[in-house]
């Protein structure tokens, strides 16, 4: 699992819009940190409310200058969907292939929901070098982060 102190694996996957788009980490590198926030699902309770919260920290986050990104295995298309509903305005990235899950060892399933191959929830802060400077892990995918935290996390990085 990635952590502290590590070079964050880069992650090639697609931006969560039906226009598919590729994404690159390594593009949002080196212009301030980056928020890395993996979640399990798009349009589950939890999820939905970390992503509103984030979004309600987002002023926070872009006065240090952070650039947030969330991710999740849905497709582009349910991740557009997701950013309509709940007004987003940070980027999205589908993770269909789980190939970022895996790297930053996330990977998670719950077959009681029928879901496999999932992200746990998490979030990094990566420094303009792609170092991360902060790492939060969920015990229990509903968990949420400390939001302030990370807000501070980003100013530190």
């Amino acid at each position: 699992m990635v952590s502290t102190g590590d070079t964050a694996p880069d992650i090639s996957a697609t931006i969560g819009t039906s226009d598919h788009e590729d994404f690159e980490l390594s593009d949002y590198l080196g212009d301030g940190p980056v928020v890395l926030a993996f979640f399990p699902g798009a349009f589950t309770p939890p999820c939905s409310n970390e992503m509103v919260a984030l979004e309600e920290h987002l002023d926070g986050f872009e006065d240090a200058g952070a650039t947030v990104l969330g991710l999740s295995a849905d497709s582009a298309f349910s991740l557009g969907a997701f950013t309509d509903e709940y007004d987003l305005s940070f980027t999205l990235v589908s993770d269909m292939a789980g190939d970022a899950i895996r790297d930053y060892g996330l990977e998670m399933e719950i077959p009681d929901l029928g879901l496999y191959g999932i992200a746990n929830r998490a979030v990094y802060v990566l420094d303009e070098d792609g170092t991360v400077t902060y790492d939060w892990v969920a015990d229990e995918p509903t968990d949420e982060p400390d939001y302030a935290e990370l807000v501070a996390a980003a100013e530190d990085a």
